[in-house]
């Protein structure tokens, strides 16, 4: 539990430095709009990419995950409460930048510390060469020769 905690922790001054560098660089964005998005940015990458994709997928692909997410959410969210949409394209790259450099070592830490994120082994996959060749036979009716029949 103290993990976890800990992780939230460290995600959330992360997004708060990455919005307000990404953010404050680009706009006039107030501090409640920064604690805003840093908390929405937290708890939903915390929720999507730390604790369904990194243990099911790896690492690689939670770190795509986390950029994808904050990129659009701090786009879409920030031109409809800040403005220019794309404007806004230039400080949700910065922040979805930086919170990736920080969501490298969460993911390290996350996966060092805590049992629950250590990705199983994957095993190839492999095809059942018995159906390989599987075919159905049927017979075709004609509904003309049905009816002739009658």
């Amino acid at each position: 539990m103290m993990n976890h905690i800990t992780v939230l922790l460290i995600k959330f001054i992360s997004c708060m430095i990455a919005f307000a560098i990404g953010l404050d660089l680009f706009f006039d964005a107030t501090i409640v709009d920064i604690f805003s998005f840093s908390l929405f940015v937290t708890i939903a990458s915390y929720m999507l990419g730390d604790q369904i994709i990194l243990p099911r997928e790896g690492n690689t692909a939670a770190l795509v995950v986390d950029f994808l997410f904050t990129y659009m959410s701090v786009w879409i969210f920030g031109s409809v409460l800040l403005g220019n949409y794309m404007q806004i394209a230039w400080g949700s790259i910065l922040s979805a930048i930086i919170v990736t450099g920080a969501e490298i070592f969460v993911h390290r830490y996350l996966m060092n510390r805590i049992a629950n994120y250590q990705t199983a082994e994957r095993k190839p996959l492999t095809f059942n060469r018995s159906l390989a060749y599987g075919t159905e036979f049927a017979e075709e009716q004609d509904v003309t020769d049905a009816k002739k029949r009658k």
